[in-house]
């Protein structure tokens, strides 16, 4: 079953907040988690419909989260999407924008308001980051402050800081922008995914944004899922490899075999999975316009300094 015509069980939302803004909210073998952050967001002042993307394998969160007042709609692929289940929910929903939430995150109260009323005083946004909080103690994700000092120049028709990262679990966008970039790509499927959107997003005339008056809150459990830095391994290879000048590409894959030489973790399964799609990433291939090229040359550049900086101290 393809999952652009995935069956969608259709349930009562809660009553109406802002009309402007849907939640989507992927998830995988995690109901305890999911019912906690769709408690979150039910008691948002701005009520906001949520589309569900169950990538469980049976249907015990299905059962779970039935008839929960916060869903809009509980989609059900046959198979598991990874990050592509948000471009499922994207396309199912009806508002003009659609924040993102994992399954152990939400949004602060009165975020979401301020993102719709930003995406309509700035017609070129195409998706703003947000901060994202940590844990019971609200502690700043160390994304924040990379995005906040962001070298990329004020652009004036943006709020924010310009940026080409954000954080997947902490993100509004416009729901036109995000469906004519193409959404996450489905070479990637999962992990360190988020760079890539931005890239196409920009090459597209659309603005990506930091905006840190907007909240996200992020509770990973403990026990949560771990080994996967090998996919951002991988990802990063391929990223430059569809997008990037071709001497940006071979140092990332010369970076990620020198790793896997050196027996670094994940490095040897990350770089036979690059291998394997590389034909597909060939074959995909579109390099980024000048000017967004030489904007990911200085997020590139800043990086080297930050990490020249950690190696340092």
């Amino acid at each position: 079953m393809s999952t652009e015509h995935a069956p969608g069980r259709v349930l009562q939302p809660a009553a109406p907040g802002d009309p402007r803004i849907t939640v989507a909210v992927i998830t995988r073998d995690r109901s305890a988690s999911l019912l906690r952050t769709l408690d979150a967001l039910a008691a948002l002042p701005e009520r906001p419909p949520v589309i569900v993307v169950d990538n469980s394998r049976d249907d015990t969160t299905c059962r779970a989260v039935a008839g929960h007042p916060a869903i809009a709609r509980l989609l059900r692929p046959a198979a598991n999407t990874g990050a592509l289940g948000r471009n499922l929910a994207v396309r199912h929903a009806r508002t003009p924008y659609v924040a993102f939430s994992d399954d152990d995150s939400w949004w602060e109260p009165g975020s979401l308001r301020r993102a719709a009323d930003l995406l309509d005083r700035h017609p070129r946004l195409g998706l703003l980051a947000a901060r994202t909080l940590v844990g019971e103690q609200a502690a700043e994700d160390p994304l924040n402050a990379v995005l906040a000092a962001s070298p990329l120049p004020p652009e004036p028709d943006l709020p924010g800081r310009p940026v080409l990262g954000f954080l997947g679990c902490a993100c509004v966008v416009r729901r036109e922008a995000f469906l004519s970039a193409g959404g996450y790509h489905p070479l990637l499927f999962f992990g360190g995914e988020e760079t890539l959107l931005a890239y196409d997003l920009a090459a597209a005339g659309w603005g990506v944004a930091y905006e840190p008056s907007l909240a996200a809150c992020h509770h990973p459990e403990d026990h949560g899922r771990t080994g996967r830095s090998f996919l951002v391994r991988r990802n990063h290879v391929l990223t430059a490899c569809l997008r990037r000048p071709w001497p940006v590409a071979l140092r990332a894959f010369g970076d990620l075999a020198a790793a896997a030489a050196t027996g670094h973790p994940g490095a040897r399964r990350a770089l036979r999975e690059t291998v394997a799609r590389f034909p597909a990433a060939l074959a995909r291939r579109r390099t980024l316009p000048p000017h967004v090229e030489h904007a990911a040359r200085l997020l590139d550049r800043d990086a080297a300094g930050r990490l020249e900086g950690d190696t340092a101290r």
